[in-house]
């Protein structure tokens, strides 16, 4: 695997406050497929645009009161050339999170589309005896195929859940056909949808029990958020989550739990829309500094006089 240099990789290191792949504990893998969207498109220019927003985001965060990075270290491995058969290019990315993995790290994929998270998960599905995916997304993707692609981001979570010993748990899914539904009613054991529509009746005790102790693989859609918040992507849809509600679960999760790996997917910038390319940057800085950080974080409460 090769990096690229700390200033054009992820955050846009000075020199002085990089690490070497050696000594990184995350490894950032940028990985544009773009191979069976089925509307608007742009997935492929999605994690070089990431990276890019990234440089402007504050390395500071004033949850964790430090800058979270130097705790962990990042590197950004070089992008690959991808096959145009979803199929060959999930098998590409299997090798790469097992690459990853094997040396002792954590693995952060940048699509792309949601296909990705079907290859990304085999490793893990190998490597651990029970890995529970923590999935934000508008849409089920629990079809079988859709359009002639077994493997296509419509089947995204369909297609993670192939391994018997991976579980999912959905947020924010406002979106799901009448086909998905006996998937669904079939699996009820190892997969939960939290409705966005029932999200003012979610409670956080209950959410973090199914999480408890387990290995927790973080697999974010961005189309999640709100379509007022994130348009530049291929399916946005209206009633999804904010900012906070979707970092509460990702915070509170991470703080019973062991984070080892994620992705954040199906950004498709577009001109002039440069806020959503920093918003799915600074979600990944969020979610690995969690990964490593989250159990050092009190929560505060506001006095009232």
């Amino acid at each position: 695997m090769q990096f690229m240099k700390p200033a054009d990789g992820f955050l846009g290191l000075e020199k002085a406050d990089a690490v070497s792949p050696k000594d990184a504990q995350v490894v950032v893998i940028p990985f544009g497929l773009e191979a069976s969207v089925s509307y608007g498109g742009g997935t492929s220019k999605g994690p070089a645009a990431m990276i890019h927003a990234s440089h402007q985001v504050e390395l500071f965060d004033d949850e964790f009161w430090s800058e979270p990075f130097r705790e962990y270290g990042v590197v950004t491995a070089k992008p690959v050339k991808i096959s145009k058969s979803v199929e060959k290019a999930l098998e590409q990315l299997d090798a790469q999170v097992e690459e990853v993995l094997a040396m002792g790290k954590f693995p952060f994929v940048f699509g792309g589309e949601h296909s990705i998270t079907a290859g990304a998960i085999r490793p893990y599905a190998r490597n651990f005896k029970d890995v529970a995916v923590l999935h934000f997304d508008a849409h089920a993707d629990l079809r079988d195929g859709y359009h002639g692609e077994h493997y296509s981001h419509a089947s995204a979570i369909c297609r993670t859940m192939d391994p018997a010993n991976v579980s999912v748990y959905s947020f924010g899914i406002r979106n799901i056909s009448s086909g998905e539904i006996p998937f669904l009613e079939k699996n009820k054991k190892r997969l939960k949808i939290y409705w966005a529509r029932e999200k003012h009746l979610w409670d956080m005790k209950e959410i973090v029990r199914n999480f408890k102790g387990k290995n927790v693989y973080v697999t974010f859609d961005i189309d999640a958020f709100d379509a007022s918040m994130i348009p530049a992507t291929g399916t946005p849809e209206p009633g999804g989550l904010f900012w906070d509600e979707a970092v509460n679960i990702i915070r509170e999760v991470a703080k019973v739990s062991t984070f080892i790996g994620a992705d954040v997917n199906e950004l498709a910038p577009k001109p002039n829309m440069h806020g959503c390319d920093f918003l799915a940057a600074k979600l990944a800085y969020k979610i690995m500094s969690y990964a490593f950080l989250a159990k050092k974080v009190k929560t505060r409460t506001k006095k009232v006089a």
